[in-house]
């Protein structure tokens, strides 16, 4: 028997929503690992004077750099806050994510919102109207396609499994060994740093690595100075896009609350090809 209209339309949705959302997660991971993609204000933090003794007072600020590193990619959680761009399209994201592929945040976009939990490499994700309608006009959805996939999701989960269009990306972002294992890839961007001012960042004094690049950017980098010298804050300033992300809550459990059932939206039984 051929599929009746309702469930051509919930496929349809279902296709366009997954593609939303690979475009709109995408930009996650490399907006954390690429420091040309940080867009949000930056706030500067006031001067204080440095723990005595000063746990880095005999290293480079390139040697304070790789044992930050090195201290960051040795955690097993930790929460992700700032602003990211995909595609130039400014995206604010708050998540914490675990080594066990665990996450749990939200993001906006455009004044639109969404939230994002995984467990059990299961992805959830609930948007409000404006985020879906700003999200797949920015694709160029046709209106009445938005609005199909609009009366499918409103005020519910999507269920995305592995192997779906869409999850990997999904999964990406969740995928905190793959994150931290991208910030220290690149050590040429560690090396002539300076030392600036310490501060403190939340309550944590810290250590300021400062690198510019020409045409006027600067790159700062908060290192803490007690307890690992975990990276607390990295923000820049000058060029196109300048911001700030803030890594804080390391170590501590990421407590995912899976959507009841009756709240979700399996797309697994919406794919194209999949019988009503």
């Amino acid at each position: 028997m051929a599929p009746s209209s309702t469930h051509r339309r919930a496929r349809t949705a279902a296709a366009t929503v997954c593609a939303v959302v690979t475009v709109a997660t995408a930009g996650l991971t490399a907006g954390f690992v690429a420091p040309a993609a940080w867009a949000q204000p930056a706030t500067p933090t006031a001067a204080v004077a440095a723990p005595t003794p000063d746990p880095f007072a005999n290293l480079t600020p390139d040697a304070i750099a790789d044992r930050a590193v090195d201290a960051t990619q040795s955690a097993t959680s930790l929460r992700i806050t700032g602003r990211v761009v995909s595609e130039d399209q400014p995206l604010d994201i708050d998540i914490a994510l675990d080594d066990k592929n665990n996450c749990t945040g939200r993001m906006k976009v455009d004044g639109g919102t969404a939230e994002l939990r995984q467990a059990d490499r299961i992805t959830y994700l609930k948007g409000d109207e404006k985020f879906w309608r700003v999200s797949m006009t920015s694709q160029g959805v046709p209106p009445p396609q938005i609005d199909a996939t609009i009366e499918l999701v409103e005020g519910r989960w999507l269920k995305i499994t592995p192997g779906q269009a869409g999850s990997s990306d999904l999964s990406g972002v969740c995928d905190l060994d793959a994150l931290l294992t991208d910030l220290g890839e690149d050590k040429d961007e560690r090396q002539g740093l300076t030392r600036g001012p310490d501060a403190e960042v939340e309550g944590t004094p810290v250590a300021t690595l400062v690198k510019k690049e020409p045409g006027g950017e600067t790159t700062t980098v908060s290192v803490a100075q007690e307890g690992k010298p975990y990276i607390l804050k990295m923000v820049k300033t000058g060029g196109e896009e300048p911001g700030t992300v803030v890594l804080s809550d390391y170590d501590k459990p990421v407590k995912v609350v899976v959507p009841p059932a009756d709240e979700t939206v399996d797309l697994t039984k919406l794919d194209p090809g999949t019988r009503a």
